[in-house]
């Protein structure tokens, strides 16, 4: 547990100053492997984080059977090197194929730690582009910030995400694979899925969740609640092709009213916001609802803070 390096919150590097020379080999390697650090890490932060409506957490393992708090940290472990990997790639501009190629990679090592259980693939596809860009960035001396990486996303590789969009699909797949959930959800329902949200510059991160953590961050009520908050806005407003699978139409109206409601009565700044977190946890279990998708969005929003925060 102690090699993940996923409990701190301090700190590694200054990223946020433009390079001002090319950047040499070593350093190359020493700021990929911090960026994947930050992406296990935000990865954990979701994991760890309760209350969380239906999803798996360090306390209990929501409305799921088939796996627990001890898969994650498995597929943790399986994806450490995926995520310095797919940075270093950015960092030398390769191409989408290149990174598609990592991701699927990625995939089944994960898979194959976890037993055939589908913990990550989300965040195997949003996370890596996102080092990717970051990487990129790096390359090429533009400091780091939400609007850089999301340039650099679109500006990098936004022509082949767009030709890669397959309705529901989360995953860096080949257009001959077999139907997905998320593509049964999208013929059923017209339910986008990551794949639409990356071609975006993964508009539910950066206009959504990023800034609902950052108020939370600016009022001062801490980490825990701002993952929180941003969580129950991903919830609120994203079409999640996890819940819809789970509990179609209505289960995903279910989600989104309730997701709205605790942010209509402030969110964490509510003097009962964990008893109704809470709340909402136990009715989302009992209805076996699970923003999955939510939950990949979340960590990849803790990403892009913990990469372009003041250093």
């Amino acid at each position: 547990m102690h090699d993940l390096n996923i409990v701190s919150h301090a700190p590694a590097h200054r990223w946020s100053t433009p390079a001002t020379r090319p950047v040499s080999r070593e350093d190359a390697r020493a700021f990929s492997a911090g960026i994947g650090r930050l992406a296990v890490r935000s990865l954990y932060a979701e994991l760890a984080l309760y209350p969380k409506p239906g999803l798996v957490s360090l306390v209990d393992n929501g409305s799921h059977d088939d796996m627990a708090a001890a898969t994650f940290i498995r597929s943790l472990f399986a994806l450490r090197g995926y995520f310095i990997r797919i940075a270093a790639a950015g960092m030398e501009a390769a191409p989408f194929a290149t990174l598609k190629r990592l991701g699927m990679e990625a995939e089944q090592r994960m898979l194959l730690a976890t037993g055939g259980i589908n913990t990550h693939r989300g965040a195997i596809f949003c996370l890596g582009l996102l080092c990717a860009a970051i990487g990129n960035c790096r390359a090429q001396g533009i400091a780091l910030s939400a609007t850089a990486i999301r340039d650099t996303l679109l500006s990098r590789w936004g022509t082949s995400l767009a030709a890669h969009t397959q309705p529901g699909t989360a995953e860096f797949k080949t257009d001959s694979t077999a139907d997905s959930h998320g593509l049964q959800v999208a013929r059923r329902y017209a339910a986008s899925g990551a794949r639409e949200e990356a071609a975006l510059g993964l508009p539910s991160v950066f206009d959504m969740a990023l800034p609902a953590l950052q108020r939370t961050l600016a009022a001062g009520r801490g980490w825990r609640k701002a993952r929180v908050d941003a969580l129950f806005t991903l919830m609120g407003h994203i079409h999640d092709t996890n819940v819809y699978h789970r509990g179609g139409e209505q289960g995903a109206l279910t989600v989104r009213r309730h997701a709205r409601e605790f942010l209509d009565c402030g969110g964490t700044a509510h003097p009962d916001w964990e008893d109704r977190a809470k709340a909402c946890h136990c009715l989302f279990v009992a209805a076996r609802l699970s923003p999955g998708g939510a939950a990949d969005l979340l960590a990849a929003a803790c990403l892009v803070h913990e990469a372009t925060r003041s250093r």
